[in-house]
């Protein structure tokens, strides 16, 4: 990996030291810089899980990706500048409470003084890592976490009294999320295959564009703007994420 230019793309330099304080830069800056989006899905892209290929996608081409893309390479990056690094497997929760199946998401555990979660890859969550060994409320300036044990080991991760994912605690390699990759992006049953969207935080909110969909969240306020025609979409794309498409992605 060139690490220098995985730093360059997130505007940082290369951390003197393995640390907690390196960690909550790297992680901010990530979220900040990076789009979560499915955009590969709907231009006809194969998701390929490979580090390689996905910093070519996110490094080289200056795209964003879906969970196993984003932190699958975050983790990457995060052994190559001296962390304790690995990928676990979390089950989402769905609205209604229940579980999704395994592999539903990818996130990162950072060994330091103790155990860390690093998460660039679930849309709106935590700006900063969450200690998980902690028995207390944490606060973030995206909201109020918890961590919780669950049965077999595993973990609950809560955001505002809300179960947010279950991470198990066995250390997976990146392919073994390639099964669930392909069926998030192929499934009818996917929300990822539902339509296209890509997102980043913004000032004091976030920005989102869902298809044709423009919507900017500031101060919890939400404006929703349509847009007209194939090249405003891609000029937001271009302006607002850094991302230059030479066509729109498709919708269902």
């Amino acid at each position: 990996m060139d690490v220098a230019a995985y730093l360059d793309r997130l505007g940082l330099d290369r951390p003197a030291t393995a640390d907690v304080t390196a960690l909550r830069v790297l992680q901010e800056r990530h979220l900040a810089v990076v789009p979560f989006e499915n955009l590969s899905i709907h231009l006809g892209e194969p998701i390929v899980l490979d580090t390689e290929a996905l910093f070519d996608k996110i490094v080289r081409r200056r795209r964003g990706g879906f969970c196993y893309e984003l932190n699958g390479l975050f983790a990457a990056l995060l052994r190559e500048v001296g962390f304790d690094a690995e990928l676990k497997a979390a089950k989402v929760f769905r609205p209604d409470g229940t579980l999704g199946p395994p592999f539903d998401h990818a996130v990162v555990r950072v060994e330091l003084d103790e155990p860390w979660l690093a998460d660039v890859g679930f849309g709106g969550f935590s700006r900063f890592p969450l200690r998980l060994s902690a028995t207390e409320a944490q606060a973030d300036p995206d909201g109020e976490f918890l961590i919780l044990d669950a049965p077999h080991g595993d973990i609950d991760v809560l955001l505002d009294g809300k179960p947010q994912y279950r991470i198990e605690p066995r250390t997976r390699a990146l392919g073994e999320f390639v099964p669930t990759a392909f069926w998030q992006a192929t499934s009818p049953d996917s929300h990822f295959t539902r339509g296209p969207a890509c997102s980043l935080p913004g000032d004091h909110g976030r920005v989102t564009l869902a298809g044709d969909r423009l919507i900017v969240t500031t101060h919890g306020v939400r404006e929703e703007t349509r847009l007209s025609g194939d090249q405003e979409i891609l000029d937001v794309y271009r302006k607002e994420f850094g991302i230059e498409l030479t066509r729109v992605p498709e919708r269902p």
